[in-house]
Order: structure tokens, then C-alpha cells, then sequence
């Protein structure tokens, strides 16, 4: 890979550019994650489909940026980059924390008047679900580790490495805090795109009601789609949701 192929701005990695594609696909990943994560993904939809992914601050090539902790302020910053991408149909990805995020980035596009064809939720409960006092970002710094260490969506290699892991930490409990503080705003519209669910059957994190209740999310079309595993279903489960994915933007 390289420079050129792989950065477009700050917020975005386009690891497979397909010019001639009919639709783009905007992948966000989950707390701790990095657009990297969505390589593979990339590379399967290519050509078929153009593949953003999004890259947060405080991680990878944006490790010496202060991580943005507020759902909100990620949603609008995203937006921004997004605009100029939105010459074709757009969809939008996200897991776990990114599925929050890519909500939010929906409700903005759709004020703009640009229509996502949908978006994906990957396991995430609806926006209005909230589960008591979350707090796993003001644990200490061993509490956090194992918390990100017992969803095991964390590469091996990386938590193979403690300095590079500690030093990762800023961004994790970044990600922790966006999550866990985010809630939906009084009075926001429901969406006028489909929305897909994913979610893993025994995710400790989504309970089947949580999913279902992201149908009281928009005025479109709702699915849900359940897998074996737990938070990280995608990880084994790689090719059965780049088929739903295919499904929907390849005609």
C-alpha cells in the first residue's frame, strides 16, 4: 500500500480505489479500532463496490492527535469529509461504537438532502437503548485493558505489544467515553434510509430487543440479521456480511 493510495484527507483511508464503481460503502470502526480494520472488507468489495474507511484521531497515522470523545463532534467532523464523496450512492458501515457514529452521519447527510441507501448497524444497541451508568472509560488504566482484551476485537499483534497497547490507551478510553456518554437528542427525525442490523447471538453487549428497537429508528425498511458469537461475530462470520453488504449495492 501505498501513501497515495491509502490516505484521502485526515478523516478518511481509500485502500482500494474503484473510480468506476456505482456506490460507496463508508465503514467506521468500533472503540480501540482504526480504519485498517476494514482492509479486508475493502478488498473483497473491490471493484464492485468503493470502500472508505474511516480513521480516527489517536491511532495508527493519527497516533499523536488528542482522540475526539463526543459522538457529536466525531458525526460532524466525518460529515465534513464526507461531502465531497457524495457524487454517488453512499452506505455506511459501522460496528459497535461505529454504528452510533454512522447513525449520527446519516442524520446529518439526510439534513443536507443526501440519502444513504443504508446503513448497517453491526453490533450496537438502537441509540435509545442505554443500559444504567456505563463507565468502563473511567476505569484504571489494567480494568480497561482487560475490558478491551475480553472483546478480543484487538489484533493479536497488538495485544502481543504492552508499550504499544499503554500507549493506545488515550485512544481507547476516548472511544469508551464517546460510547458510553452518547446519547440521542430530543426531537431527531427518524431516518429515511433502510436500516440492516447485524448482531451476534450471544453478544454480551446487544440483546435481541436492543437490536429490534433500531426499527424505531427510521421511517424505511428494517432487517436484522443474527450470527453465532459474541461481539466480534464479524471476525468469523467475514464473508457471510460482505454478502449482505454485495447484496444491497450490487446490482
Amino acid at each position: 500500500m501505498t501513501e497515495a493510495t491509502v490516505q484521502t484527507g485526515a478523516w478518511l483511508r481509500r485502500y482500494h480505489p474503484a473510480d468506476a464503481a456505482p456506490a460507496r460503502l463508508v465503514c467506521f470502526p468500533h472503540a480501540g479500532g482504526s480504519a485498517t480494520y476494514y482492509y479486508p472488507l475493502s478488498r473483497s468489495l473491490s471493484p464492485a463496490v468503493d470502500v472508505l474507511a474511516v480513521q480516527y484521531p489517536g491511532r495508527q497515522d493519527r497516533r499523536t492527535e488528542t482522540p475526539v470523545d463526543d459522538v457529536t463532534a466525531l458525526a460532524d467532523f466525518v460529515t465534513e469529509e464526507l461531502r465531497p464523496w457524495a457524487d454517488r450512492p453512499l452506505a455506511l458501515f459501522g460496528h459497535s461504537l461505529g454504528a452510533t457514529l454512522a447513525y449520527e452521519v446519516a442524520l446529518r447527510l439526510e439534513a443536507e438532502g443526501v440519502e444513504p441507501v443504508k446503513l448497517f448497524a453491526s453490533g450496537r444497541r438502537a441509540p435509545s437503548c442505554h443500559r444504567g451508568h456505563e463507565a468502563v472509560h473511567l476505569d484504571d488504566d489494567e480494568a480497561l485493558l482487560a475490558t478491551v482484551r475480553s472483546l478480543r476485537g484487538t489484533s493479536p499483534e497488538v495485544l502481543a505489544d504492552d508499550k504499544l497497547l499503554r500507549r493506545l490507551l488515550p485512544a481507547f478510553r476516548g472511544d469508551y467515553k464517546a460510547a458510553e456518554t452518547y446519547r440521542k437528542r430530543p426531537g431527531t427525525p427518524l431516518l429515511r434510509c433502510p436500516v440492516t442490523v447485524l448482531t451476534g447471538i450471544a453478544d454480551p453487549e446487544v440483546t435481541r430487543a436492543e437490536a429490534d428497537a433500531w426499527a424505531d429508528h427510521t421511517a424505511g425498511d428494517f432487517t436484522l440479521h443474527e450470527f453465532p458469537g459474541g461481539h466480534f461475530y464479524l471476525n468469523e462470520h467475514a464473508v457471510s456480511v460482505i454478502d449482505r453488504i454485495r447484496e444491497t449495492l450490487v446490482r
